[in-house]
């Protein structure tokens, strides 16, 4: 699903970092415009080394005219400040047929000598989109020449537009701090507005004869941070919806407005045809219940249904018909949802779309109501009575409704019942019969996903330590090494994820071999089984051993070891259980003199426990980390902080170990 053209088309041309041009465009004597050298003349703020360039000047002028038509205007000036900021020289303008470019250039104003400018016969034109896609969303791409430390560049774009719907985003904040940034709004009579701010106090509007206009100063950049949420989350930015008199398709007043707007744009979408009707018989006539059935069609939805994005017109956000999908065998995220619905509708299962952004963070409890927010549709499925809830842990009881379970079938690892990180704990729209309605996806419990680590380990009185590891994942932990295995095809190379885990807390091993388990069916828990030997592992100091009872596994994070304090939340990837349980045979003679203290904590956002024992002659560690939040805000930054160290602290230490009593009496060899 791509955003709306009026949505996707309102943010300011994006750097293309990745983009190829063919070379520098022929450059013109005309000189840039007066408000772009008024922006390159005005006095300019100090900035720290970190800074690549700055937006001097931007404006946005909306132009509405009686029949709905609508003029965009966009300036841009931007001050290049160290050979970083080149990149933000290199520009794409996206258009469509619904929002045609009717002017576009761009200038280079030098330290020192003539103005250069790019007239559109200069710029290339390609299609906006890369991979598996059929769109046409298509951009003009320029590379500004002296794009330079100590130049200006700017451009200025002109576009008419007949949007789906009337509304609009003006991003007042971006990753380059803002000197100036103005939007404007021109209304013909009898037209009406509404403006929600985002991340950001209400500014109220100036006002003159049908014209509004807003504007914004010294405007901070967005800084990256490790784990901090998506752009959207955290970005100043005003939704403007506009409503023209008797129209139906105005911006969104509310989320139940915006539902009934998609429920009309999918009516009939999910009618059932003799073939889908077959295809349901073929794949759940021999099973018994429901839950058997609605995993094989979710199974067919993931594994029989190629992900192709067909995003022509409207069809940007409106879903092809289920017969459509079908015949083809392919579609995107709401194709796939459509069928889906479909066919469990065939079955006597009610289901709604869930229209989401498919990264947590992006939407808030607080989000405005707009289409442009959001990116992905997903299936809320209304299960029927009888099936227990450990059986498909991602649903939450709707009030109305009753239990709505989540599931996704454009992912096609995840089974039937469970949901990925980034959708858990997020929020969608549900489209429902009376209108949409922002609901809080579930969070699973941690026990449903992570990483179990046992091991049986000897080690030698030369402090080389031998033995098996069992490591099996659920959950995303499973996931993501199934996605990075998905095209590896040579042995060797399949087990470099493990190989590369094992690094971060060995210094020097080597397999002895190596296995992966359940690569491919992913209603069975991923895993890999490996021996390995470590050499040196054990250090010596005087006669005595010093032995890490935490072998394998990093559960600290440096996260928050940073200079600059922390502006925003952390996103964690997904609720997760890790559990250890190690084993290590005493080398012969040694007895354990000295055990690491256990650690007990239990904070709102995660729990751990470890525990070093001697049971025998063997050296049992055992440890429990849990991930339970996942949002963690800014006032919980410290505890975080301390947290991590105190993980960090206990994955360092050691065990002692000194000659045994009986070795020490024992009298010593003949000759020596």
């Amino acid at each position: 699903m791509k955003r709306s053209h009026l949505s996707s088309l309102g943010l300011m041309a994006i750097p293309a970092f990745f983009a190829a041009f063919c070379g520098p465009p022929a450059l013109a004597d005309s000189g840039a415009p007066g408000w772009m050298h008024a922006a390159a003349s005005a006095p300019l703020a100090t900035y720290d080394d970190k800074t690549d360039a700055v937006i001097l000047y931007d404006e946005t002028i909306i132009t509405v005219q009686p029949n709905g038509k609508i003029h965009k205007t966009e300036r841009t000036a931007i001050r290049i400040l160290r050979p970083s900021g080149r990149e933000w020289g290199k520009l794409r303008f996206p258009y469509d047929p619904e929002s045609k470019i009717t002017n576009i250039h761009a200038w280079t104003i030098p330290a020192q000598g003539k103005d250069y400018e790019v007239k559109e016969k200069d710029m290339t034109d390609a299609g906006y989109l890369q991979g598996d896609l059929v769109s046409e969303l298509r951009s003009k791409n320029m590379d500004l020449p002296a794009a330079d430390p100590g130049n200006v560049i700017g451009f200025e774009i002109e576009q008419d537009w007949h949007p789906f719907i009337f509304q609009d985003v003006w991003d007042s904040q971006t990753q380059l701090p803002m000197r100036e940034s103005r939007y404007t709004l021109q209304l013909p009579p009898s037209w009406e507005y509404k403006a929600v701010w985002v991340n950001h106090l209400d500014i109220v509007p100036s006002t003159s004869n049908g014209v509004y206009s807003w504007s914004v100063s010294d405007v901070p950049a967005i800084r990256w941070e490790p784990e901090m949420p998506p752009w959207q989350g955290v970005a100043a930015r005003m939704v403007v919806s506009l409503f023209p008199p008797g129209a139906s398709n105005g911006g969104f007043e509310s989320w139940a407005k915006m539902g009934d707007w998609y429920a009309k744009l999918t009516q009939g979408r999910r009618d059932v045809t003799p073939e889908i009707h077959a295809q349901v018989a073929a794949l759940t006539a021999s099973l018994g219940g429901p839950l058997p059935k609605m995993q094989a069609l979710a199974r067919y939805l993931q594994k029989d249904i190629r992900y192709v994005e067909i995003g022509l017109g409207i069809g940007g956000v409106q879903p092809h018909p289920a017969s459509f999908v079908y015949s083809h065998h392919f579609g995107d995220c709401k194709d796939k949802a459509t069928l889906l619905s479909a066919m469990l509708a065939d079955t006597g299962i009610d289901s709604y779309y869930v229209i989401i952004n498919d990264r947590r963070g992006a939407v808030e409890a607080s989000t405005p109501p707009a289409i442009g927010a959001f990116n992905h549709v997903i299936l809320a499925i209304k299960l029927p009575d009888g099936i227990p809830d450990s059986a498909v842990p991602a649903f939450i009881v709707h009030p109305k409704l009753g239990r709505l379970l989540f599931f996704d079938p454009t992912d096609t690892m995840t089974p039937f019942g469970y949901l990925r990180g980034d959708l858990q704990s997020n929020y969608g729209m549900l489209v429902a019969a009376d209108g949409g309605e922002l609901v809080h996806l579930p969070q699973l419990p941690p026990s449903k996903g992570g990483i179990q680590r046992t091991a049986t380990l000897t080690l030698d009185p030369e402090g080389t330590l031998t033995g098996d590891f069992l490591e099996t994942r659920t959950g995303d932990s499973a996931n993501r090494q199934r996605y990075a295995l998905r095209e590896v095809t040579k042995s060797e190379d399949r087990i470099k994820p493990i190989e590369s885990v094992v690094g971060l807390s060995l210094t020097s091993f080597a397999f002895t071999k190596a296995s992966l388990l359940n690569v491919d069916d992913t209603s069975q828990p991923f895993g890999y089984k490996y021996s390995l030997i470590a050499r040196d592992y054990a250090k010596s100091a005087g006669n005595l051993l010093l032995v890490r009872p935490r072998v394998v596994g990093e559960d600290a994070s440096g996260l928050l070891e940073r200079k600059e304090p922390r502006k925003y939340p952390i996103e964690m990837d997904y609720p997760a259980q890790y559990t250890d349980a190690f084993d290590i045979v005493l080398p012969a003679g040694y007895e354990v003199d000295d055990l690491p203290p256990p650690v007990d904590l239990d904070k709102p956002f995660a729990s751990y426990h470890s525990k070093t024992e001697v049971k025998g002659h063997t050296l049992h560690y055992s440890r429990t980390y849990e991930v339970k939040q996942l949002t963690i805000p800014l006032d919980q930054m410290d505890d975080l902080r301390k947290f991590y160290r105190i993980v960090a602290g206990d994955e360092r230490s050691t065990a002692v170990l000194k000659p045994s009593s009986s070795a020490a009496a024992a009298p010593a060899p003949v000759g020596h």
